[in-house]
């Protein structure tokens, strides 16, 4: 994880106790203005995601649409396509910056991803079945099985790593969360195998994309979203504590059972909506809090904050992108956020030093 050799990782504590209170008022100061910029990022990439596309539209009947829908070409385009891609790219973003934030300060490993506890693996599992089993081949209907599969693995992972008298602790987590991804992917490859039809439509939904997806999948996923995002800004004081070991989280009354069950939730509610929409998409939950730790430093209020902003960013920005290199087509926005995202993650291995406690 991404934080000077002094800090703790994971979120460790806020800013030291003896740093004076004009310094500690600058210094939030400077951090709530940081949020407005990507906020404000936020914002432009969004109009751009709504403007930009495989069909050329000006920018003033873009504007003009938007408001005013009046049953044209251009305003179905706009209002089926475009606005549900990018509500979606923005839930989605925001579900796997945060997740990302929340397993690397529950595992306390800089490493760590939304796809480490067998989320990803989960959810795939569940389009599998649905696709060979089921005969399913829509969005919509991949949505429940993904989101339903998410959940069993997170489930089956958390019950193998408190299995015995001791409670779950970040490395049995994820031990198991290696052992059930490894079992779920072993099934899928037989599955697909053996099912020439159903690996030719999996392949479509497994590369990560916002496209076709209309706003029927986005109110299905919201409330799943809010829910996971509600839980993780909760649990932010309680993780900056444990950042400083168990038996200190202890002593300042962090009850650490129930911050790792309510983490576990909040990541398959996250984790699995996001996948169970848009396809497993890589590197956004990995690198995006690295940045925000590179901005803010350890203290997981404000991770979690720039997080739910800058993953978005990253998201919406890779598929804009995507339409714009690949056009008349398009590339999918998960080719395009492993471009972008793995050579930024080595510069941030370079320049900051990560440690693994």
């Amino acid at each position: 994880m991404s934080v000077e050799t002094r800090a703790t990782v994971g979120g460790g504590a806020a800013e030291p106790a003896a740093a004076p209170a004009p310094r500690r008022t600058a210094v939030t100061a400077l951090r709530g203005a940081g949020l407005l910029v990507a906020l404000a990022a936020l914002i432009l990439i969004s109009l751009l995601s709504v403007w930009l596309g495989t069909r050329d539209i000006p920018f003033t009947s873009t504007w003009s649409v938007l408001w005013n829908p009046d049953g044209s070409q251009t305003s179905v385009i706009i209002h089926s396509y475009r606005i549900p891609r990018t509500v979606l790219g923005l839930l989605v973003g925001i579900a796997l910056g945060l997740s990302g934030a929340l397993m690397q300060a529950l595992t306390r490993n800089p490493l760590a991803d939304p796809g480490l506890l067998g989320v990803s693996l989960g959810a795939s599992t569940g389009v599998v079945v649905a696709i060979a089993f089921l005969g399913i081949g829509t969005a919509l209907g991949y949505v429940w099985f993904a989101f339903a599969g998410a959940a069993l693995a997170s489930v089956v992972v958390y019950l193998l790593g408190s299995a015995g008298r001791t409670l779950a602790t970040p490395d049995r987590l994820v031990v198991a969360g290696a052992a059930v991804t490894a079992v779920l992917y072993a099934f899928n490859s037989a599955v697909l195998l053996l099912d020439p039809r159903a690996f030719n439509q999996f392949r479509f939904w497994t590369v990560g994309a916002l496209a076709g997806r209309r706003m029927d999948v986005v109110w299905v996923i919201a409330p799943f979203v809010v829910t996971g995002l509600a839980v993780a800004l909760l649990l932010a004081p309680s993780l900056n504590a444990l950042a400083m070991g168990d038996q200190l989280g202890k002593a300042l009354g962090v009850n650490i059972g129930r911050t790792r069950v309510l983490g576990v939730v909040s990541v398959m509610l996250l984790c699995g909506s996001a996948t169970a929409a848009a396809g497993p998409i890589g590197f956004v939950g990995l690198v995006v809090p690295h940045v925000a730790r590179f901005v803010v430093g350890p203290d997981q209020r404000w991770v979690m904050a720039y997080s739910m902003l800058l993953a978005p960013v990253l998201l919406i920005g890779s598929d804009v992108l995507g339409r714009v290199l690949g056009a008349p087509g398009e590339v999918q926005v998960g080719i395009v956020t492993a471009f972008i995202g793995a050579p930024l993650f080595l510069v941030l291995c370079r320049r900051r030093k990560l440690v693994m406690l």
